[in-house]
């Protein structure tokens, strides 16, 4: 799909999730052909011409100027990773206008003063990926923690192959469809963000072809921001924990995103968290080195 055809469907499917009572607009009767918003209408709440709007709806942003960005997201009332989502597909629209030359896949060797720096953070689970959700480098505690996805997981250890094509991450997850739901619209936003990267179309690919839920779920469209949070899973070797997170940018390099994990002091998922750090200071955990093969994996979903 190209950069202007995700713009399309983009605006199409947050047209879609408005009616007339929503956005304040009367409502004159007669039979509506599709959901939600018609075109007009949302170039009313914009205040730009119809013409203009089927113009960006079409997937043709030359010229658009911030101030009709901000005035299709107040239409559209996007959140804010929904408005940064839609500058991402109009700069990459308006750059798939010109020749692009692809830059070379850039390496997940982990910096090594980034790894001392998560391994003098001992107390608490630090993971960190990239847009992809490739697991570019964790504290012994993290890994432990991810225990389900960083064993026998073929390299790059990356967090929707394993949501989408282990069993395991059913039962790790505690509320799974939760799960899978924001890893995909994380990997939307990265999409919109870089487009030609190689690596992530391979990855969305993979996943569309071997998950039917997937599938629905990209087709959706949807988006969001990794910034806080709680995340309820269970722990094959120290069963339920309920642990708050924070998503940091790493001012070094904004391709990366660090998670920390923390338990409430006095809570039984602090406890656990402190026996899973006794039982990572005798463990070591690391993934496979050889890939599984396809009929390895289970793809209800």
């Amino acid at each position: 799909m190209s950069t202007q055809d995700d713009l399309t469907q983009f605006l199409m499917s947050r047209r879609a999730k408005l009616d007339l009572e929503q956005t304040g607009l009367p409502d004159f009767g007669g039979r509506r052909r599709v959901p939600g918003l018609r075109r007009e209408e949302v170039a009313l709440l914009a205040g730009m011409s119809v013409e203009y709007y089927k113009r960006l709806e079409r997937g043709n942003a030359k010229g658009v100027s911030e101030a009709v960005v901000d005035g299709v997201s107040r239409a559209l009332q996007l959140d804010d990773a929904e408005h940064t989502h839609l500058n991402e597909l109009i700069r990459s629209a308006n750059t798939g206008t010109r020749p692009y030359r692809r830059r070379p896949a850039r390496s997940l060797r982990t910096n090594p003063v980034l790894q001392q720096t998560l391994d003098a953070m001992s107390t608490v689970p630090v993971f960190v990926q990239n847009g992809r959700l490739d697991a570019v480098a964790a504290n012994r505690l993290g890994k432990a923690l991810f225990l389900e996805m960083f064993s026998d997981s073929p390299q790059p250890v990356n967090a929707a192959r394993f949501v989408f094509l282990d069993p395991k991450a059913q039962l790790f997850y505690q509320d799974w469809e939760s799960n899978a739901r924001q890893i995909v619209a994380l990997l939307r936003v990265e999409a919109g963000r870089s487009p030609y990267d190689r690596r992530l179309s391979d990855l969305v690919g993979e996943l569309s072809t071997r998950s039917d839920f997937f599938r629905r779920l990209w087709g959706a469209h949807d988006v969001r921001e990794h910034r806080t949070g709680v995340k309820s899973i269970h722990h094959p070797i120290v069963g339920d924990l309920d642990l708050n997170y924070i998503g940091l940018e790493l001012a070094t390099d904004k391709s990366l995103h660090m998670l920390v994990f923390s338990a409430q002091p006095g809570s039984p998922s602090h406890d656990g968290l402190q026996l899973l750090a006794n039982w990572a200071n005798t463990h070591t955990v690391e993934p496979a080195t050889v890939s599984p093969s396809a009929s390895d994996i289970d793809t209800r979903k």
